[in-house]
Parts: C-alpha cells; structure tokens; sequence
C-alpha cells in the first residue's frame, strides 16, 4: 500500500498560460524526508514544500485542458477495466462472440463514470478515479464454481453448440450474473455501514499488515489460472506482451518523448503514462497485420478477425440501464463470500486517500472524509450490482501515479474524465471493438498486472519485523493455507459439511475464497499470538495511517473547503447535531479533538 504520510504543497501556478515554465516536463515526484528515517520512529520531521504542482486540489483548469487531461486519466484506468470483463466473462459460460461481452465493458465504464462523479464530488471529495476491483473476482469465481454454476466440460472448446438459440445463451450467462449481482448488492451495503457509522475508523486498530499482506497478496496468486489459460493459447505471443509491457513500464518509464511544440526541454513520459495501453496497441497492431497478411491460420487464436461479428452485432448507442440482466438472485453463500472483496477492497481505499491527498495538495483527509469516502465506494459496489457490471468499485491506484507524474491533482480534471467514461459507455460498438484483442495477448497482460497485485499485498509486511519467527509463521502459513484449502476443495465435488445444503454453501463459498482463508488466519494468528507492537509492525502501520501529529495546529489549518460539500455547508454549520454524524464535515473523531487541545 502507499504511503500515506501527508506533505505540504505551494508556491502552486494556477495561470493554465504558464504551465510550460513550470516544469511541464518534470516527471519527477519529490520524496518527504521523514520517509528516509527509521520507520518506528515517534519523530516525524517538518515535510518538505514542493512548488511543481500545475494545478491543486481545488484549482479549475480551463475546461479544454480539463477536457485532455481527463481523457488521459481515462485512458490510465482503461487497461485495468477493460481486463475485469475479460476474465469474468469466460466464467459466467459466455461465449466469446456474444455481443454481451461488448454490453458488459460499456456497461462498467459507465458506472464507473457515475461513481467517479459521485466520489469526487460528494464523497471523500478526492481527485480519485474509480473503476472495477480484483478484490471481487475472487468471491465472483468461488459463486461460479458452484455446481449449479459450472459451465459444461468442454464449454472452452464447443461453447454451447450449434442447436441451442441465442436467446437460450443469453439466459444461461444472465442466470449466472444475476447471482453474482446479488451478491454484490447486498456485501457492498456491509461496506456502506462501515462507512457511513465511522466503524471502520474503529476497527483499523485491529487490522494489521499482517492481516492485509496475505489478504491482498492472494488476489493476485488465486488467479494465475485465468493468465495461465489465455497465455497457454499461444506463448510467444503471450511472452512478448510481457517483454513489452516490461520494457515500457520499467527500463523505459524515464524515457521522455521529445514534444516538438513545447517551449521548455522536457517531454512526455509516454511509456510511464500507458504502458498497459501501448502494449495491448502494438501486440493487438502486430496480430492484425499477420491476419491481413494471411500468415495466420483460420483456427488462430492470435487473429482479430474471429469476433468481428461480436462488433457488428453490436448497437452503435445502447444506454445501460438498471438490471438489464434481469433481477438479481441473493444466496446467503454468495453474500458471506463477496464480503471478503469488500472488506479487502476498503482497507486497500483507506490508503489510497491518504496518497491522493498528498500528491493534489490537499491536507490528510480528515476521518469524516475517510468515512463518507468507503461509504460512497459501498454505494458505487452497489450501483454496480444494480446495473450488472460482475465486479464493484474502488479506487484506482496508478491514476493517484498519475498525479504525480503529471503535476494535476485538480478534483475538476477527475469529473471530466468521468464524464468521458459515461459517454464512451454509451457506444456498445466502441465496448465490444475491445473483445477483438487476442487472448494471448490478454492473458500476457495479466502474468504482469496479477504479478503486480501480488506484490503490492506483500508491500504491507515493510512495517514488520521479518527477522522474527513469529511474524513469518502467520505470514507463511497464512498464505500457504490460503492456496491449500480452496484447491483441495475444487476437488471434493461430493463433499458433505454439516447436511444441510445451505449451511454447506456458505461454507464453501468462503472456504473456496483464499482471499478470505487467508486474511482471516492472518487477522486471527496476528492478534492472538504474543507479539510487541514493534515487531508486529503496528508502531509504523499506525504511524502510517494517521494523518502528521507533530503539530497541534496542523488540523486547525486545514482547508476547510478541500473535503466540504459543495453546497449546503451554511445549514451543516448551523445544526449542533450534525457534529456527532461521522460522515459530515463538521464531525471530528476523539483523536482530532485530542489534537485540537
């Protein structure tokens, strides 16, 4: 996770005329120096001033450079969304050239348009980008692998066959998704509760790195089958997408592009900004001159012209709208196990609001704003559910990067680009021109980006002591177990628990879920078997997490404007009761009233 220590910006241009003098090609991001010290530490030193943001949390740029950077962060999020449709379809025993798949992509960049809007500006009130979350795909696969669920044995090869209609496919997928949808539904309103009462402010106490290092790491490590299953179709395809994507977002991510118009020296950081989309454009580029060049057989998995029927069956303009899909169906089973996606999902938030504040300019947010930021993300899972998507809501890590690579953290810039993702949402044909990409080339994208998720999960043991035997039992066997259990269960098909079918399944929705297997050992060993605060890590995880205490007035200076409602604020002001509501602006927790004396 990022680190969420909270720096003071000025000295910030807000002139749109003056944005080349200011080091429009300065890709550097200036690091505190409190970061450098010993991470267990009390003493946090002053942060360091940084005066190379073009526009701050709260500066309007002009609407047509609001526009273009907008769609910059549209493209940014593209590649992650765009992949969720990819891996869920195939799941839901959705044939590859059902036009479906098209609605699906269009239909998640629409509410995550709705639900960036709804974030940025009634939310935490962060220029944060949301968009679909691997934290559900997990709990998604454990729903579909239930035995009413399963597609046929050879649905990978034969799909349905010739002799059933369309209308027939169609309503296998839909029964499938309904499922899914319920499940979404009603978990994600568990995250709305933890939000809008200010539990999870409670609760962060008990929640350690060593309950979230498992948890995270075990979305990426669960999915290697869904890389491994498109990267298999054809592996020299699926190894240059990994070279490549290697080569753009790590030996050339300093590399800048010479912009000939541009008045100062520096350049685009092309291959930093998009590494995810200029792979996908020139490995997809590449495997559509070998199809027009007839180097290609008719049976190819590397051809784009296998699903072009997708594309022209295919609406030009399709508005999604509420349960297309038909009305979801709530199981108990599928309930208890999307919890966990959700859970994992809004710890994984907490520290991405810290990170945007730091790098928009913004003070740390204030507990109000953390609190009504995991209740809007709970509202958005839900809003997803509702129109069908297959996965939820969260914020969007590489579009924080992005900030501070650009030096734009303007909230205006963010609602552009969710307006874009609305209207590109709009145009099914633009949603299934996408489903014409090569599965070998998307399963390369994955052996990268699931290698990525991985990582950032074990990022979290950075806070503990990893020379004691203690820390790296629960870690170990946390994750080891994690990946035992489920897959020994995938194999007991006649497996009796308790007798009673239900009971049964709810069992073995969260027991299939190694995501929840293991972030539950982890939470249980963590804070059950002896262990110092120092060596559990939690002296820096809290110091991590809270926002600079070193001087008392530093929540007197924040901003008021920054997290407050764009309307309403005299009433709010007004009403004594609304300073104990957790989600309002006026609320302050015990620890900032503490501070506060």
């Amino acid at each position: 996770m990022p680190d969420n220590s909270g720096f003071q910006l000025d000295g910030v241009n807000e002139n749109a005329n003056n944005i080349e003098q200011n080091g429009d090609g300065d890709v550097s991001v200036q690091i505190p120096k409190h970061m450098d010290e010993n991470p267990y530490s009390d003493q946090r030193e002053e942060d360091e001033p940084v005066s190379d943001l073009i526009y701050k949390i709260d500066d309007v740029p002009p609407h047509y450079m609001s526009m273009f950077l907008g769609l910059q962060h549209y493209l940014t999020m593209f590649g992650s969304t765009v992949s969720i449709p990819f891996i869920v379809c195939p799941a839901l025993c959705m044939e590859n050239d059902d036009p479906g798949r098209g609605y699906i992509i269009s239909t998640i960049f629409f509410v995550s348009g709705l639900v960036t809007l709804l974030q940025s500006t009634f939310g935490c009130r962060l220029p944060i980008i949301q968009g679909g979350t691997f934290s559900f795909l997990v709990p998604t696969f454990a729903i579909l692998s239930l035995e009413h669920n399963k597609c046929p044995a050879n649905f990978a090869t034969e799909g349905w066959g010739p002799d059933m209609s369309p209308e027939d496919k169609s309503e296998e997928w839909m029964r499938r998704m309904q499922e899914v949808q319920g499940a979404i539904i009603v978990a994600s309103m568990f995250q709305v509760i933890l939000g809008f009462t200010g539990i999870i402010g409670m609760v962060l106490q008990f929640i350690t790195p060593l309950t979230i290092a498992p948890a995270v790491s075990m979305i990426g490590l669960s999915l290697f089958p869904a890389a491994s299953a498109l990267a298999s179709k054809s592996w020299p395809i699926s190894l240059l997408t990994i070279f490549t994507m290697v080569l753009f977002s790590q030996y050339l991510r300093n590399v800048e592009i010479p912009i000939p118009w541009k008045k100062s020296s520096g350049g685009l950081a092309l291959f930093k900004l998009f590494p995810v989309l200029l792979t996908i454009l020139g490995l997809w580029g590449l495997c559509g001159i070998l199809t027009a060049s007839g180097a290609l057989s008719e049976n190819s998995p590397l051809r784009t012209d296998s699903k072009l029927n997708t594309v022209a069956n295919s609406v030009w303009i399709r508005f999604p709208y509420p349960f297309q899909w038909g009305w979801p169906r709530v199981t108990v089973a599928g309930v208890f196990g999307m919890i966990a996606g959700v859970i994992a999902s809004a710890i994984e938030s907490i520290g991405d609001y810290y990170a945007c504040a730091r790098l928009s300019g913004a003070k740390p947010p204030p507990t109000h704003a953390i609190n009504r930021g995991i209740g809007t993300e709970g509202l958005g899972c839900i809003m997803a559910g509702i129109w069908g998507t297959g996965n939820g809501t969260t914020s969007y890590s590489e579009n924080i990067g992005a900030i501070g690579v650009t030096k734009v953290g303007s909230r205006r810039v963010i609602q552009f680009g969710g307006l874009m993702m609305i209207f590109f949402g709009l145009f099914s044909k633009f949603g299934a021109f996408f489903v014409t990409i090569p599965e070998p080339i998307v399963g390369g994208i994955f052996c990268v980006m699931f290698g990525m998720i991985t990582a950032v999960g074990l990022s979290s043991v950075q806070y503990v002591d990893l020379n004691s035997s203690r820390n790296l039992f629960v870690l170990g066997f946390s994750i080891f177990f994690g990946i035992m259990l489920p897959q020994w269960l995938e194999r007991q098909s006649d497996l009796v628990l308790t007798g009673s079918d239900h009971v049964d399944a709810i069992i073995l929705v969260l027991l299939k879920t190694s995501m929840f297997v293991s972030g539950a050992l982890g939470f249980f060993l963590d804070n059950t078997i002896p262990g110092t605060l120092k060596e559990r890590g939690l002296l820096a995880w809290r110091e991590h997490l809270r926002p600079p205490t070193s001087e008392k007035s530093t929540l007197d200076k924040r901003p008021t404007c920054t997290y407050d409602f764009p309307i309403g604020m005299d009433l709010i002001h007004r009403l004594k009761w609304t300073q104990y509501v957790p989600f309002l602006p006026t609320y302050k927790s015990p620890a900032e009233k503490k501070y506060d004396q």
